[in-house]
């Protein structure tokens, strides 16, 4: 089993930056890839950056230019700083990772998610 627990979230004004981890602990072999998603109110869960384990990334249009994702291998954790927030990223951010076990059983996982608040 693989657990996320994601912190830094919060409420921020517009213009201001957050920055959200998220640490992986368990029966961890390997993390591959890893990855930050957000769910608004009455919206879908989307994906807003992704980073594989040799630190390629990619991100959603709405957050590319404010957002980095980054990561450190060593601690199984995944970061999410975040500038120039807008009130339109305000959501739930979740962390997702696929990792490899002791036991070489591939897992997707989900922390419980983060609140981000931007304010005007």
């Amino acid at each position: 089993q693989v657990q996320l627990v994601e912190s830094g979230g919060g409420l921020v004004q517009a213009g201001g930056s957050l920055r959200l981890s998220c640490a992986a602990s368990g029966s961890i072999f390997r993390i591959n890839a890893m990855a930050w998603y957000r769910q608004a109110p009455g919206k879908q869960r989307e994906l807003v950056a992704a980073i594989t384990r040799g630190g390629t990334t990619n991100y959603a249009d709405s957050v590319k230019g404010r957002f980095t994702i980054s990561r450190d291998n060593a601690k199984n954790t995944v970061y999410l700083q975040m500038n120039s927030l807008k009130p339109e990223d305000t959501a739930v951010y979740y962390c997702n990772s696929e990792a490899l076990t002791h036991s070489l059983e591939a897992i997707g996982s989900w922390g419980q998610g983060t609140q981000v608040i931007v304010s005007l």
